[in-house]
């Protein structure tokens, strides 16, 4: 029997902190109280109505197989949600559930591209992006961003960029590991170029609704040949439960629905069924408490931040990062993080994982804890600061 594994593995480039969680995990068990600050899953749990709502259609017995695209209530939600939050419409029809928004993102590039096509990507940005673009023997362009764009892919960015075989861009706003947002005037204007060059643009909204200035508009907005992911993982809770949306335009629904019997089958049927919940008005105010507190938590990690000597160039609009910029301390952040963790109990991740650019410098804070235990975290680090500035 051969024991070689495939090659298209060798492509896929291993999440490094997932070293540092396995390693707070033993110090955990050995009475450790580590925070943790390197996950992006908050503390909360998932919101009661929508627990609810998945007991009641358990309990039913009939948990059956829905369709592939999606039980069409959870559709027509979906629908409704833009309509109301955005002023956009969308047909039903465009809407895809998901096993989360990695099954939207992977359905989305296998509609659109084809082997050998390349896509503009953030760097830094979400480190399975480029790694689902490689799965699909696709070329990921990685391209530096920086406070100058809010650490976005703007037009002018994608038109410097863009070349002979390049068929698509995906933009993140908010974004991961920066928690920066995208101009109105920005989006519109990438989204016109986008098309100006006849390629393809993936809007990952995941975060939309975890924004704490101004909103973020949707890129459906300014035009219904995008593709549109988002995720019930973040806004609405419900991290575990593993159900994501895309929108399509038009033209890709046959195919993405051909695709989505064939990969998926179809998306759980109980969190699709709780999920019909997370649209409730007693949910969406749980949802919207739940948004202040992230905010309340964002600017108490940002000042703290600060204090100590990081630098943040941008200040995060959105999602429940801060990355920060720790040269002043290190030049290895893979190194220093994992050097914090042994010597405080807390656990940051490193710039590394999130592409190359100045990633030797940056750490990614995740202020999915409450503000005490950051707070103690804070602590910790200043010491960790001071017994760095004593060595030197």
């Amino acid at each position: 029997m051969f024991s070689r594994s495939a090659k298209r593995g060798d492509k896929i480039a291993p999440f490094y902190v997932m070293e540092l969680l396995k390693r707070a995990k033993q110090l955990e068990a050995t009475g450790r109280d580590v925070v943790h600050m390197e996950i992006g899953e908050p503390d909360f749990p998932t919101p009661q109505p929508i627990i609810d709502a998945a007991v009641k259609y358990i309990i039913s017995g009939a948990v059956k197989y829905t369709p592939a695209a999606g039980l069409p209530q959870l559709r027509e939600h979906i629908a409704e949600f833009y309509r109301q939050r955005y002023a956009v419409k969308v047909d039903e029809q465009r809407i895809f559930i998901t096993p989360g928004a990695s099954g939207a993102l992977l359905l989305a590039l296998s509609a659109s591209l084809n082997p050998g096509d390349g896509v503009l990507l953030a760097d830094p940005g979400y480190p399975c992006n480029v790694n689902f673009a490689r799965f699909l023997d696709c070329i990921p362009q990685a391209v530096p961003v920086d406070a100058g764009t809010q650490y976005q892919l703007d037009a002018n960015l994608i038109r410097r960029h863009w070349h002979t075989g390049t068929r698509g861009v995906l933009i993140a706003s908010p974004s991961n590991p920066t928690g920066t947002v995208i101009a109105t005037a920005a989006l519109e204007a990438a989204i016109a170029e986008v098309g100006r060059l006849q390629g393809y643009l993936y809007s990952d909204e995941i975060y939309h609704g975890l924004v704490y200035d101004e909103p973020a508009e949707t890129a459906l907005k300014f035009s219904d040949k995008v593709f549109v992911i988002n995720s019930f993982s973040k806004y609405f809770g419900m991290t575990g439960w593993r159900l994501g949306w895309l929108i399509v335009p038009e033209a890709f629904i046959e195919i993405t629905e051909k695709l989505a019997q064939n990969l998926f089958i179809a998306s759980s049927a109980p969190a699709q069924y709780a999920a019909l919940a997370a649209f409730t008005p007693q949910t969406i105010s749980e949802l919207e408490h739940r948004r202040a507190i992230l905010g309340e938590r964002r600017d108490f990690l940002y000042h703290g931040l600060l204090s100590l000597g990081f630098a943040i160039d941008c200040k995060p609009q959105g999602a429940f990062y801060i990355y920060a910029d720790a040269k002043k301390f290190t030049g290895d952040s893979f190194q220093f993080a994992l050097d914090f963790l042994e010597s405080e109990a807390v656990a940051v991740t490193p710039g590394k994982d999130f592409g190359s650019h100045r990633a030797d410098q940056m750490l990614r804070f995740a202020y999915t804890t409450s503000i005490d235990r950051m707070d103690l975290a804070l602590q910790r680090l200043s010491n960790h600061l001071k017994r760095i500035n004593h060595a030197n």
